[in-house]
């Protein structure tokens, strides 16, 4: 079990992009600074994908452009393309994220791209990034299934996230995106990746869609992943996925981890006022037992 834990907050895009509601950019903004005042070091910030797709994240550049950046405090946006990077860059974007998928399915579905295609286009970005001295995160879709065709095969979730960690991403994000796995499933997957990628170059992402994903986190804390993604108040879901619950919750990977010892520098009881303001600005309840547990309390 590693003595700490980085969390990557995820809610501000992997959330809000696949929320029903459209979020006002003020509100937006609000949340990011917010989360920048709980100890997290990690908040990914917006997406710069075609308004056409994303909707929810259109107001990208505002978004970035209004929130209150700490020292110390990574900000990451998403970018498809070299249109999405000069669109970051021009608001002063420091390090990206760039994504693919395990599945040629879901890729094709998805982007309209093949896996390898889907890679050549970040051929470019990442030239830039180099040369800009931009960080790049990588992300990798349907680690444990996909929604098109089925079960992934292992050999297919590594391949890629060799590629993506030998372009020049300091860290793969290994996805469950559809929230299919169990522990021992994504235990095997973080293994069979590590045999090509270094541990400390590999980030875990569950969704919740079948309760799976405080187990098969810790199944992969305990072979030694040290990074994990999640987002406040369990925002997001899966369009892919119908009943899909979301990411898992920061708040309540924040309990289990500090429940075990395990460091992570983020104030809970900050997190969970902020997953219980961001669920009331989305006209629901949070997803989070944690801060439901905690706003019971009072």
């Amino acid at each position: 079990m590693p003595p700490e834990v980085r969390i990557v907050e995820v809610g501000p895009r992997d959330g809000l992009q696949n929320e029903a509601t459209l979020m006002p950019t003020a509100d937006k903004i609000v949340l990011i600074d917010r989360l920048s005042a709980t100890g997290l070091r990690s908040i990914e910030a917006t997406s710069f994908v075609s308004p056409k797709w994303v909707p929810q994240l259109a107001d990208a550049a505002e978004v970035y452009a209004g929130i209150d950046r700490q020292p110390g405090i990574a900000y990451p946006v998403l970018v498809p393309n070299e249109t999405g990077y000069d669109r970051a860059r021009s608001v002063g974007v420091e390090e990206i994220a760039v994504f693919t998928a395990a599945s040629e399915a879901f890729n094709r579905r998805n982007i309209n791209a093949g896996i390898e295609e889907s890679l050549q286009r970040f051929a470019p970005v990442m030239a830039r990034a180099r040369a800009d001295g931009v960080r790049v995160r990588g992300y990798v879709s349907t680690v444990l299934g996909c929604p098109y065709q089925g079960a992934v095969p292992v050999a297919d979730v590594v391949r890629v996230a060799r590629s993506l960690h030998d372009m020049g991403c300091y860290e793969v994000s290994l996805g469950d995106t559809i929230g299919v796995g169990t522990p021992a499933a994504a235990r095997a997957m973080l293994r069979a990746v590590a045999s090509e990628v270094p541990m400390p170059a590999l980030a875990v992402h569950f969704h919740d869609t079948y309760g799976q994903a405080l187990a098969n986190l810790l199944a992969c804390l305990e072979d030694g992943v040290s990074v994990i993604d999640a987002a406040v108040s369990g925002a997001g879901g899966c369009p892919y996925a119908r009943g899909a619950s979301g990411n898992v919750a920061t708040e309540d990977v924040v309990y289990m981890l500090h429940g075990m010892g395990v460091r992570t520098g983020v104030d809970l009881d900050r997190l969970a006022a902020t997953g219980n303001w961001l669920a009331g600005r989305l006209g629901r309840r949070t997803q989070s037992k944690v801060g439901e547990a905690l706003a019971a309390r009072g």
